[in-house]
């Protein structure tokens, strides 16, 4: 087989099935099959329908022999995966273009695509996907970067060591500093979603209950996050090294886990480790609740992947965290 990788538009990923039934003979299949910016959905535990409707797969294919010994490649889409639909088009134009040329190159098409729209969900927009990532970048920053200034100023300036020396509980001086970072971190995130609902339309697909859920998950979130910024607290030596151990957590996730665009724009070598990030988990999480109406409990991977994080750290930082 020949891919010619620089005819195809853009190098990410389409999430994309087959329907139930096809053959799996024809070149066609064989061909679409094994492009490698095509991801085929052979999850039997999920519902090919169910992912075409909230836009997680871009399309259902068939392949439809004609009388003229041609083929028809037909998609059923949905108008949530429509920001998609033309570049695998275009994917799919280029594959069969090349098929042509290798087998039939002075024959008519042998193959057309053509386009139903199965569903008319409500479309996905840039906010719906931007905002949620939006959140997970605030919450990781101000976690982060606000627990380790904080904790290492309160330190160096020794104010840690008299309040340690106080009658006061340690863990009650922990816990009343973290409550005040989780307060102000929670309030925006309610600025966060109440300015991208009002003013750009930001979907919230039940109401109040997607609010609220999304402030749950922000706070699971925060106390995660906040425990490396304990860590880091405890292992820097001075100020200067906060930025630098603070943006070796956070840089690289800004970038793989789906912040500022979409994971499936990554290499597929990369998608079974970037899952199991905290921020991953966060942005994925959001986003299933915000705009398809998923319940905290249809998150459960996504949170107990923030647990396990949570866990760790907080192990981890009880051997480092210093009060002097």
């Amino acid at each position: 087989m020949f891919f010619h990788e620089t005819s195809w538009p853009h190098h990410r990923y389409y999430n994309i099935a087959f329907e139930k039934g096809i053959d799996t003979t024809n070149i066609i299949y064989q061909n679409i099959k094994h492009v490698p910016v095509l991801h085929l959905q052979n999850d039997k535990k999920k519902n090919n329908e169910d992912e075409l409707k909230k836009g997680r797969i871009t399309a259902i294919l068939n392949i439809i022999p004609q009388a003229d010994s041609g083929y028809e490649v037909k998609l059923r889409t949905s108008t949530a995966s429509q920001k998609d639909i033309g570049l695998l088009r275009s994917v799919l134009d280029s594959r069969i273009n090349d098929l042509e040329r290798q087998r039939h190159p002075e024959q008519k098409p042998f193959a057309t695509v053509s386009e139903i729209l199965s569903y008319k969900e409500r479309p996905y927009h840039m906010i719906d996907f931007f905002l949620p990532g939006m959140i997970g970048f605030s919450l990781i920053g101000s976690a982060v970067f606000g627990v380790a200034f904080l904790f290492y100023s309160l330190r160096d300036t020794l104010v840690l060591k008299r309040m340690y020396s106080t009658p006061i509980k340690k863990q009650y001086i922990i816990l009343g500093e973290s409550i005040a970072k989780v307060i102000f971190n929670l309030m925006t995130v309610v600025v966060l979603i109440a300015f991208g609902h009002f003013v750009y339309g930001f979907f919230l697909a039940q109401g109040w209950i997607t609010f609220l859920n999304m402030m749950i998950l922000s706070f699971i979130a925060l106390l995660v996050f906040m425990g490396f910024g304990f860590f880091i607290s405890g292992v820097s030596k001075n100020q200067n090294v906060i930025p630098i151990y603070a943006n070796l957590f956070m840089f690289p996730q800004y970038f793989l886990s789906g912040t500022f665009f979409s994971k499936t724009a990554l290499p597929a070598f990369l998608q079974p480790i970037i899952k199991f990030l905290p921020l991953t988990a966060v942005n994925d999480a959001m986003r299933n609740v915000a705009f398809e109406g998923a319940s905290l409990a249809s998150c459960w991977s996504q949170i107990l992947i923030l647990l396990v994080w949570g866990i760790f750290i907080y192990i981890i930082t009880a051997k480092f965290f210093r009060w002097e």
